[in-house]
């Protein structure tokens, strides 16, 4: 675990976290039990994506493209910080949300703390092997390492990175609470 600013003094006023890396991250999953310990509301960005628009996020790619999902990521983002201060919560952010400079910008004016889960993308790569749901990158390690490579720049520059190599989400969780002195 290594911290990237002094994110503990803001921790106790802290009313908001968000989680920012590659998929097999491990984002959802440490964000619903980070939401339960701390008695917080937990979501997930591409959850609500999918609400507003009414299909999955891969239609949203196949039907509209890219540059449409990341018109929509970023209201949603918007959305979700102009929610800031009505309960507490903890919110995981797609895998691309957090290498788009509008986002990160976002994120930095309202002053929340942002956690990059980080892990070897071999070890990311098997996570998404192992999952249900289909991944765009899930079946070529070349085209997944060169993409985490190109986001790796931009989750860097969060308050706080955690490493989640062969660590359960439990672990991971409660390294990113104490991180944050919650």
């Amino acid at each position: 675990m290594n911290t990237r600013a002094p994110v503990r003094e803001c921790a106790p006023n802290t009313q908001a976290l968000f989680l920012v890396g590659f998929m097999g991250a491990g984002k959802s999953s440490v964000g619903l039990i980070l939401g339960q310990r701390l008695g917080w509301a937990f979501e997930d960005l591409d959850e609500r994506i999918q609400q507003r628009e009414g299909r999955s996020i891969e239609q949203i790619f196949e039907e509209s493209g890219e540059p449409y999902f990341r018109r929509s990521e970023h209201e949603a983002l918007r959305e979700v910080v102009a929610e800031l201060g009505n309960v507490p919560r903890v919110v995981a952010l797609g895998g691309g949300a957090f290498a788009q400079p509008e986002n990160i910008g976002l994120l930095k004016k309202a002053a929340v703390p942002t956690v990059f889960l980080d892990g070897p993308v071999d070890e990311l790569f098997q996570r998404c092997q192992e999952q249900g749901r289909p991944r765009p990158l899930r079946n070529d390690l070349e085209l997944f390492r060169t993409l985490y490579e190109a986001r790796r720049q931009h989750y860097m520059t969060a308050s706080l990175r955690v490493d989640t190599s062969g660590k359960d989400v439990d672990t991971v969780a409660s390294e990113v609470a104490e991180a944050l002195g919650l």
